[in-house]
């Protein structure tokens, strides 16, 4: 039995590397295969940390020629040794095409090289009247600046991230796009602070309440005095139950806009943390609902009286306004450092751009946590200003100023500790702008951490997720075999390898899933390849792709197919998003 199942592993190895060759010989031999571009130098791992660094000279303009002796970097004070180095991106132009029945979410098919600008329309934390203003200067930057060449992607904040277009280098789709977005109520508005008897100082809905106090009682009579007294007391008790329901209604909202916005981002991670190079996100927003920092944050004055005895002398429901705001403090720490990490390591700079424009309202809290977003991912912050597109055209300029370092931590234990970053340039006359730190998370080494669900998020994300590269090829199916063909070919370089007796360990889940118009899950398969390769079988792995065929129960009608490749020992997902047509 032993021998039967070794020859069986041996023969699953030789029809793998044979499959491997075959699928690698199709795509190359193709008339209308695009030219493979070389893999990119850096590849982001959990022991590579990448710092970006915009340097630009005292009027702003990008300082080019640097090298990688310019610069010192330390990371907690301790200096660290550049093990990479890369100076700005060049546009390689259009992006390749596919041939028919290829789909693809490898960077060359995604974004060809150049800068990488993304834009979040934010409706979930943004008011009406603001979303119509950003709309307004977004469409005047596209017709008036945007310069050949540039490609941008813009995505929308509702209740979920959306897309209102992929990434293109057409002013004119671009601007379509722009012009059919249009502004949205805010589903959580109250979540921006409770408007409230208590916060206004006189009642509103419970003024009706509130207002039979003693002057609305007979003017004279023991009983009549008693009856003012009692129904004083029925206001209180119900004006204070408003206040606690008022209370709960906006702890609500702010944590749906917190999960939401952090939800969005993690998708951000995934769709861009596969392309090479720096990433700016411009995001369009009246305010955050965290920073990126959590244990940053200011303690309210509602806070400081639960905490200070010397003060607590509140009724019951202020003490729920005190304690929600420290529960609220500690609730979502960790998601927002997971979050933090993941944009870390994808090279994201935010952008936050106050969609409020210049006013003498606006609030100075939300502002300042625009500057933190800013300043911790590497980009920069735009308030008080009435030209949007100002932030727009600097987010550009910015990516054409952009040096990559790459450094292996002296500090090897991945605690999840926040690790500050100081990178300095060794001229006078510059400015260096770069994120001030990072998280050091390890996904898979999170408490409750399971693959399968960071899949599941995957598949839903609109557009491509870019973290395992991979080409897949749909095959209609064959006359009465009622099954569809799906062959996938993954880039072997964005996987991890473990090393093994004699060669390397590979461990990753193929999953195909198919889905209706409206969303329902029709089919759904997996797969997974958990082996031991020699050298001579993984080179050839290495040279050609890891090729896994798959075949799906067909269903009738225009369904998508959405495939997904993980690696299970980092736990990277790429994905493909495919139509099936009947």
């Amino acid at each position: 039995m032993r021998t039967r199942s070794i020859r069986r592993r041996w023969l699953y190895f030789i029809a793998l590397v044979l499959g491997v060759i075959m699928m690698g010989a199709w795509f190359q031999s193709s008339p209308q295969s695009p030219p493979e571009l070389p893999p990119p130098t850096i590849r982001v791992t959990t022991h590579l940390v990448l710092v970006d660094a915009v340097v630009t000279d005292k009027q702003g303009h990008a300082v080019t020629g640097l090298r990688a002796e310019d610069f010192a970097l330390e990371e907690n004070g301790k200096a660290q040794k550049i093990a990479t180095f890369l100076g700005p991106a060049q546009n390689t132009g259009a992006p390749a095409s596919l041939p028919p029945g290829i789909y693809s979410n490898r960077a060359q098919y995604r974004s060809p090289g150049g800068p990488i600008i993304v834009m979040v329309l934010d409706a979930l934390n943004t008011a009406f009247k603001d979303q119509a203003y950003a709309r307004l200067q977004m469409l005047r930057f596209v017709q008036e600046q945007f310069k050949p060449g540039q490609r941008m992607a813009v995505f929308t904040l509702t209740n979920s991230l959306g897309t209102l277009q992929d990434f293109t280098s057409d002013p004119q789709v671009l601007y379509a796009a722009l012009q059919q977005y249009k502004p949205q109520q805010q589903e959580f508005a109250s979540a921006a602070g409770p408007q409230t008897s208590a916060a206004q100082g006189t009642p509103n809905t419970g003024t009706t309440v509130a207002a039979l106090d003693a002057s609305t009682a007979p003017a004279s009579g023991a009983a009549s005095t008693g009856a003012g007294i009692r129904s004083s007391a029925a206001s209180a008790t119900a004006l204070e139950a408003i206040r606690s329901f008022e209370g709960a209604q906006v702890a609500f909202a702010e944590d749906r806009r917190v999960e939401v916005t952090l939800n969005a981002m993690n998708s951000l991670g995934r769709i861009l943390g596969g392309i090479p190079g720096r990433k700016s996100v411009i995001w369009v927003t009246g305010a955050f609902p965290f920073t990126l920092i959590p244990g940053d944050r200011s303690m309210t004055q509602a806070e400081l009286e639960e905490d200070l005895p010397s003060l607590n002398t509140r009724r019951v429901s202020e003490h729920a306004s005190g304690n929600y705001a420290s529960t609220f403090r500690q609730s979502h720490t960790d998601e927002i450092r997971d979050t933090s990490a993941r944009l870390s390591s994808a090279q994201v700079a935010l952008y936050p751009i106050d969609a409020r424009g210049l006013s003498i309202s606006t609030d100075q809290d939300s502002q300042e946590t625009m500057r933190e977003m800013a300043r911790e991912t590497g980009g920069r912050a735009y308030v008080n200003q009435n030209e949007v597109r100002v932030g727009v055209e600097r987010a550009f300029e910015d990516q054409a100023a952009t040096y990559t370092l790459g450094y292996y931590p002296e500090n090897k234990k991945w605690d999840g500790k926040y690790r500050s970053i100081k990178l300095k340039l060794k001229r006078d006359g510059v400015e260096v702008q770069n994120r001030r730190g990072y998280f050091a998370v390890d996904e898979t080494q999170i408490k409750g951490y399971h693959p399968e669900q960071e899949v599941a998020s995957a598949l839903n994300d609109v557009v491509p997720a870019t973290l395992v590269a991979f080409s897949a090829r749909v095959r209609p199916p064959a006359p009465n075999s009622g099954k569809l063909g799906v062959d996938f070919l993954v880039d072997a370089s964005t996987l991890s390898a473990e090393d093994a007796s004699g060669g390397k360990k590979l461990n990753v889940a193929f999953y195909a899933t198919m889905f209706s118009p409206q969303g329902k899950m029709l089919a759904n398969r997996s797969q997974k390849v958990d082996q031991d390769f020699n050298t001579e079988n993984y080179q050839q792995i290495i040279q050609h792709g890891m090729m896994l065929h798959m075949d799906l129960d067909s269903q009738p009608g225009n369904n998508q197919l959405r495939l997904a490749v993980q690696d299970n020992r980092t736990g990277a997902v790429g994905t493909i998003l495919a139509p099936v047509n009947p």
